[in-house]
Parts: structure tokens; sequence; C-alpha cells
């Protein structure tokens, strides 16, 4: 992308993060913590393995990310957020607001990726029983989910953990799931429509926003 050439903080900020993919390539790395490349991939269907490589490299440039060591036992390095990239969030948290309202007119083939909806639980979701027991649930599963822990009245939203005790585990269609966990949805309903809890339903409803 070539720079819009303007002494203006809006467009300087542009010319870094305002092309195709790059802040869906943040996006990534805000739920993931660390990604590999074909982690990357996986969670940005359709974009080509070349003009990834470019995005990496021109936000490592620009001191967004950096390349670090995996943390898995899979072989290769991983790329995460430097203090600068992680100074996005607020930035993907106001698209994310601006853009919720037209989520339900997305076409019906659009893509979904359970990890994709980690960002709106983490501002969504709340304990609304903060003195039960601490309580933890999966939405997806360790390919493609989050873990939710509900304890002393917060909620914790991170990738998920292999070793979890889990209370209940959530799964169903994405439009469904987007519109629980915005309190567009009642659970009840959801229920009705296709939505899957394995363990305690009272665990899920717990942390669902008032409908």
């Amino acid at each position: 992308m070539k720079s819009y050439g303007q002494l203006c903080a809006v467009a300087r900020a542009l010319d870094v993060v305002g092309d195709r993919w790059t802040l869906l390539i943040v996006r990534e790395l805000l739920t993931r913590g660390e990604a590999r490349f074909t982690e990357l991939q996986r969670g940005l269907p359709g974009v080509a393995p070349n003009l990834l490589a470019q995005r990496l490299r021109a936000l490592q440039e620009q001191g967004v990310l950096e390349q670090v060591p995996s943390s898995s036992a899979a072989a290769g390095g991983a790329y995460r957020l430097t203090d600068r990239g992680r100074s996005l969030e607020g930035v993907v948290r106001e698209l994310m607001k601006w853009g919720a309202p037209t989520v339900p007119a997305a076409p019906r083939d659009a893509a979904f990726q359970m990890h994709w909806l980690s960002l709106p639980a983490t501002y969504l979701l709340r304990d609304n029983r903060p003195d039960d027991d601490d309580v933890v649930l999966r939405f997806g599963d360790l390919h493609d989910g989050f873990d939710v822990t509900a304890v002393r009245g917060s909620v914790q939203v991170r990738p998920c953990a292999a070793d979890a005790a889990l209370a209940a585990r959530v799964d169903g269609p994405g439009p469904l799931l987007v519109g629980l966990i915005q309190g567009a949805v009642p659970l009840a309903r959801a229920l009705e429509a296709g939505l899957t809890v394995e363990g305690d339903e009272a665990a899920l409803q717990r942390v669902l926003p008032a409908a």
C-alpha cells in the first residue's frame, strides 16, 4: 500500500494498518496471543500465502508485531503483537462495536470460526453469580475455540487449555452464537434453534448478558 502522504495522524495510522487483511491479522493475534504462519492462514480464510507473508513482514518492520520461538511443540516460529501492536485493541474493539449491527445482514455463506467470538465475549459476558464456585466454559473445541472462566464477579476469556476442567462445552451455528453472546437471543430460544450445550446449562446462563 502506498502512503497517503498526508501530515495527519489518521492518514499515518492507515499507512500502517489500513491495507486489506492487516487489522484481521491483528485480530488473530489479539485472540490467540501468538500464532504460527499456518495458524494465521487458517484464521484468515481467503488470504494468499504470499500476501500474508508480505503483510506480516510490513507489520514487523513497523513494530506492530514480532517473531518469536513458538511455545508449542511444533517446529517453527510464531508471531505475537508488540506493546504498540496490542495498543490497537481499542481500535479493533470500536470497529467491532460499529460493525455489530451489520452482522445479521452478513451473507448466509459467510465464513465463521469460533475463536473470532472471543473478543466480543471478552467485552459482553459477565459473571452474574459472583458468589458461586468458579466455572470454566468452552466455546468450540481445542482446534477452534476459547475458554471462559467465571470467577468472583469477573470473566476471563483465554485460548483453550488442554487441561481445563470444563463445566460445559458450547457449540452451534455462528449466527446463533453471535446472537447469544450479544444478548439478542435468549438461551432457551438458542437451544431450540440448534445450540448444543454439553454439561451444565446453568453455568452458561451465569455468564450471558440479559437478553
